[in-house]
């Protein structure tokens, strides 16, 4: 029955995929499911922690709205998640408006159930993984999978980045700012709460790909949330409230430094790595399509020389040129 259901997958026209799984609904007599399959193309660019499965299976018992686990199969490697109808929350909120009041609730209702979990119920750890409460260790981890990134692509992307405004050691201006983070009891993250990653129905939020769960510091997840949803700032000022109120006192401890240091790191990440994806998706691209990855990339970029100290004055055609031998060829 489930390699039938992966075949049917394969076969599909019809699939939602992010930067690292394809996931396609497929009906059966006993309901649809979601078939969830890697893309073995795809480049790292985040930390990766955990198995989903494994993620998934040590959340079930603290986190109510997050896919059920049906199966998952080694070779050929794919996962069945029972199938949540509903609407991507991006598809009628993009990035950058205002959500449904909701929403905010849901969010820090999971955040709170993560921290919930004892660190004797996660998954295992790797050796290098910092100790519990070690936020500055967590925070280089975090910086050095950057660093690795940019290392990586520096050479093909010399001249974009330089036109670009990327430093030649972007992470310079935060990497001594590390050891200064408070120490702060450790939680699961699910380190990638976004837009595309909530389904909204009868006015529940569900939230999907755990592919990134972290055992890491509950200020960077708030800070990464708030990078990657682009609230208005009514609304990034209540969620970062109820934060402090609802989660348990450690958690959020320490003073607004430490969360701005986090989202400068998230804006460093964005300009290096978008620039990346985005130049390998600009080949395909329709016109339409071109100008929306265009200013969404400008805005990343300029977000990230506010950082560097730089202007944030980068407009869409100098994108556009220093992207340019990607997308022509």
């Amino acid at each position: 029955m489930w390699r039938e259901l992966y075949e049917r997958a394969v076969g599909s026209d019809e699939a939602a995929a992010g930067y690292y799984n394809r996931n396609v609904g497929v009906p059966t007599p006993e309901g649809k499911v979601n078939v969830r399959i890697p893309l073995t193309a795809a480049d790292t660019m985040d930390v990766r922690l955990w198995r989903e499965e494994d993620v998934l299976t040590c959340i079930r018992p603290y986190v109510v709205r997050a896919p059920q686990l049906r199966h998952v199969c080694e070779a050929p490697r794919f996962q069945v998640h029972h199938f949540i109808e509903g609407r991507v929350l991006d598809s009628f909120f993009p990035r950058g408006s205002a959500v449904p009041r909701h929403v905010l609730d849901d969010v820090v209702t999971l955040m709170e159930q993560l921290t919930r979990i004892p660190q004797e119920k996660i998954p295992a750890l790797p050796g290098h993984w910092p100790a519990p409460g070690d936020s500055g260790g967590f925070g280089h981890l975090l910086a050095d999978l950057t660093q690795r990134v940019h290392a990586a692509h520096v050479e093909e992307y010399h001249e974009a980045f330089a036109r670009l405004g990327v430093p030649a050691d972007p992470l310079a201006v935060v990497r001594p700012l590390w050891d200064t983070l408070t120490a702060r009891p450790f939680a699961v993250l699910h380190a990638d709460l976004h837009r595309k990653n909530m389904i909204v129905t009868d006015d529940t939020t569900w939230f999907l790909d755990w592919e990134l769960a972290l055992w890491g510091d509950p200020m960077y997840e708030i800070g990464i949330h708030f990078h990657k949803m682009d609230y208005p700032d009514e609304q990034r000022a209540a969620v970062f409230r109820q934060w402090r109120e609802r989660l348990p006192q450690g958690s959020t401890f320490g003073p607004p430094a430490d969360l701005d240091l986090y989202m400068a790191h998230e804006k460093i990440k964005s300009a290096i790595v978008d620039t990346v994806r985005y130049s390998k998706q600009l080949v395909t691209a329709s016109q339409p399509g071109r100008e929306f990855l265009v200013g969404r990339l400008s805005k990343k970029v300029n977000a990230a020389r506010r950082v560097w100290g730089l202007p944030p004055d980068l407009t869409p055609g100098q994108v556009t040129s220093a992207l340019t031998p990607w997308w022509k060829g």
